[in-house]
């Protein structure tokens, strides 16, 4: 499962967990989004190491589950960019020239560098292309055809001075502000932000104060932005009724959370539960792309890795419906996703994605409804009949020790709380 560290510790009263966040303080304005040079203080690592890449193809049971053979007769993400502000995206064959830099918060380089091999991981479940074997290919990306955009915004390799003369991990919530109005700026149709943050809804409302507003600036610029829901037991995250929130995922209205499944779709033990959880994907279990080439020698887990599958949605269902906005992007992969019992949970969101659904279902302007209805009008799937035969099940997955975005936050304010409303488009 994938770390994700704050520095600030959850202090004082709580207050209720579903508060629904103010908008920005009178004032606050997105950042410049201005291409960005080395980090002030900066410590890197006396060498970088990555998880360690093994030969074996990356023949994952997931792309049988999200039906991945037959998402692709239908769309590839083909003509989408998505940005992945991560820990840099190495370029690997895979990812071939549909790669490029965008910036590096670290160092001032142009992104393509990776020493914790989690950006590259996440970029391979983007967007790799299929792989050939013995048997064929098997698709490991769930949008192929898509171009990526590399921001590397944070690092557990490296360090930055912090206040007293200790250090800190690379990347804050100033930086990811930074990041998403950069993504924006060089084009991007969907940011991928797989990483989160717990603290109490007071805090968050100036703490990210910053960051709502580059998410607020993502979303006036019709891009689709997906966020990691956040993992139980790093980030100061807890699954109990603390009175905390997880950023970004908190500014729901800006953004896709997204909460992580296993091979049942049941919820992983380790996802954040919260009301801002939108929609859920696979997060355990997975293999993808390793720095310096090959695949993960293990399995990768965390709703770091169950994000790319929603974002790599939205660029297939950008691709096929060129002329819907963000947000009818975003109620697309809601409405058709598969619900859980009760309609919604707040682990599950509105259920586990259905590509298949997404891609398919008519007509093209979909709402989420409180209840799943008994019949949809799909629309037939080319090159369906007969319907193809399922990958062979991959190798049992192991563990990887994956490095995950790395967000601080800063002082105490106060918060309007409010139910929370319907998501405004």
């Amino acid at each position: 499962m994938c770390a994700i560290v704050t520095a600030l510790a959850l202090t004082g009263v709580p207050v209720p967990a579903a508060a629904e966040p103010a908008p920005p303080p009178v004032g606050v304005e997105p950042p410049s989004g201005r291409p960005p040079g080395a980090a002030a203080g900066l410590r890197p690592p006396q060498r970088c190491v990555p998880p360690a890449a093994d030969g074996h193809p990356a023949d994952d049971a997931t792309a049988a589950r999200l039906q991945l053979r037959e998402v692709h007769r239908l769309a590839t993400g083909r003509g989408v960019l998505i940005a992945v502000i991560d820990t840099g995206v190495f370029p690997h064959r895979l990812l071939g020239g549909r790669l490029r830099g965008g910036g590096d918060y670290l160092t001032g380089g142009d992104g393509l560098d990776d020493c914790d091999g989690h950006g590259t991981a996440v970029a391979g479940l983007l967007a790799a292309a299929a792989e050939p074997t013995g048997r064929g290919s098997t698709p490991i990306g769930i949008a192929p055809g898509a171009r990526l955009l590399a921001i590397r915004q944070s690092s557990s390799s490296f360090e930055v001075s912090a206040p007293g003369g200790n250090t800190r991990p690379a990347g804050d919530t100033r930086t990811l502000a930074e990041a998403v109005v950069l993504a924006v700026r060089e084009g991007a149709d969907v940011i991928n932000i797989s990483g989160a943050v717990c603290l109490r809804a007071d805090l968050a409302a100036t703490a990210g104060a910053q960051l709502h507003a580059a998410l607020r600036y993502a979303v006036e610029a019709d891009v689709v932005v997906v966020a990691a829901a956040g993992n139980v037991g790093t980030g100061s995250c807890t699954d109990r009724d603390t009175g905390q929130v997880s950023l970004p995922g908190w500014y729901d209205e800006t953004l896709l959370a997204v909460g992580a499944v296993g091979p049942d779709d049941g919820a992983a033990p380790f996802t954040v539960p919260g009301p801002w959880v939108d929609v859920a994907a696979p997060g355990t279990g997975l293999r993808s792309l390793a720095v310096g080439g090959g695949t993960t020698g293990s399995g990768v887990d965390g709703t770091s890795f169950a994000a790319p599958w929603v974002a790599g949605l939205a660029a297939l269902v950008r691709e096929r419906f060129p002329d819907l906005t963000a947000w009818q992007v975003a109620d697309r992969i809601i409405a058709t996703a598969r619900r859980p019992a009760g309609s919604r949970d707040d682990r599950l969101g509105h259920g586990v994605i259905d590509p298949v659904s997404a891609l398919t279902a008519v007509p093209a302007v979909l709402e989420p409804a409180t209840e799943r209805p008994t019949e949809r009008s799909v629309a037939p799937l080319p090159g369906t009949a007969p319907h193809p035969a399922a990958p062979e099940p991959a190798s049992p997955p192991v563990d990887l020790a994956a490095a995950c975005l790395l967000l601080a936050a800063g002082a105490m304010a106060a918060v309007l709380l409010r139910n929370r409303p319907r998501r405004t488009r």
